[in-house]
């Protein structure tokens, strides 16, 4: 019998791409959703790339409530936890976190006394970096970011209190349940649906011309695909069990990212915007005019990075080259009418 590995959040953008590969590896899959009404979204998306027919099933769950995940659990192998509640800033940074940390108690406390063999966290390279924004080099899976730094956004904060409390649950349960985690940088390539684009509505925004500049921000860019293949090497692997490990790629500024588009796309690349916004008129445009950039002003100009030596070691993890990422994506949103 095929082993049954549980998805949560299967209507997201890497978890979509995790069922695909599941499926194509031969899995069975059970997928959360929170609501019937997104089985079929999820069903379509999949079929795209694989036949799920009698091997995916779904559990409605939702992370902030204690309804469902026992069931969600019954007679599963492995989980794959990549749901992470998000949108919920407006309701303040206290209540990201508690999401995020209650979300991910539920899942181990399921997984836990279903038995199951292995979990598999997606945290977040920001959860591995240095508090201060102005450090420079580079830096592995021992470092934990500083969740008490004031100068943390919400999100950072809340990625970083959800792994720790994962360690410190799997710590104190005698189980044979284990645990990795692994930790992405930005996440791009191809979409399974125009409705399900995750991180790459960058990538959206510079093709159809909706920015009209581009900020010193750098990003460790990772394709979906080779994130989704580091978690099932770390969800099967004996030297993953009670490991972190960072999943980012190449660095690229934003500037590379348009320039690459620019060149790599032909006349769909005619409004992808080259000149970079200066430091100074971000600042003072989050200041008085679009209070939304002032989360991404701290990561102006910054460059640390982050080592995968370990994910290349004792998993065999090669991920592609950034710039084909970004051009995959491109050319997967363009196909889909995305831009």
């Amino acid at each position: 019998m095929p082993e049954l590995v549980l998805v949560t959040g299967g209507s997201g953008y890497i978890a979509g791409w995790a069922v695909v590969e599941l499926l194509r590896r031969g899995y069975d899959v059970r997928t959360t959703v929170r609501s019937a009404d997104r089985e079929h979204t999820v069903t379509e998306a999949v079929s795209s790339e694989v036949d799920p027919a009698g091997r995916l099933s779904f559990a409605i769950c939702d992370l902030t409530s204690d309804e469902g995940w026992d069931d969600a659990l019954k007679g599963v192998d492995r989980v794959l936890h990549m749901a992470s509640p998000l949108g919920l800033s407006s309701d303040g940074p206290d209540a990201m976190i508690a999401a995020a940390r209650g979300g991910t108690l539920r899942v181990l406390r399921a997984a836990t006394a279903a038995g199951v063999r292995r979990v598999v966290m997606t945290s977040a390279a920001n959860a591995a970096s240095p508090s201060s924004y102005a450090t420079e080099g580079v830096t592995d899976e021992t470092l934990w970011t500083d969740p008490e730094d004031p100068t943390l956004i919400p999100y950072r904060r809340s990625k970083t209190f959800a792994e720790r409390a994962a360690w410190e649950f799997i710590e104190s349960h005698d189980g044979p349940t284990e645990l990795t985690t692994v930790l992405p940088g930005a996440v791009f390539g191809p979409v399974l649906t125009p409705d399900t684009t995750g991180s790459v509505g960058i990538v959206g925004r510079m093709v159809s011309g909706r920015m009209s500049g581009v900020p010193r921000i750098g990003l460790e860019v990772v394709d979906v695909r080779d994130l989704v293949d580091v978690h099932l090497r770390a969800m099967t692997s004996p030297a993953a069990a009670g490991e972190r490990f960072l999943a980012t790629g190449e660095f690229l500024w934003m500037a590379d990212m348009a320039r690459t588009l620019r060149e790599g796309l032909g006349e769909h690349g005619r409004r992808v915007p080259t000149r970079q916004v200066p430091d100074v008129a971000i600042r003072l445009l989050a200041r008085f005019r679009d209070p939304s950039l002032r989360e991404i002003t701290p990561a102006l100009g910054r460059r640390n990075r982050h080592s995968t030596e370990k994910a290349r070691i004792l998993l065999d993890w090669q991920p592609r080259p950034a710039r084909r990422t970004v051009l995959d994506c491109a050319e997967s949103l363009i196909a889909h009418g995305a831009v």
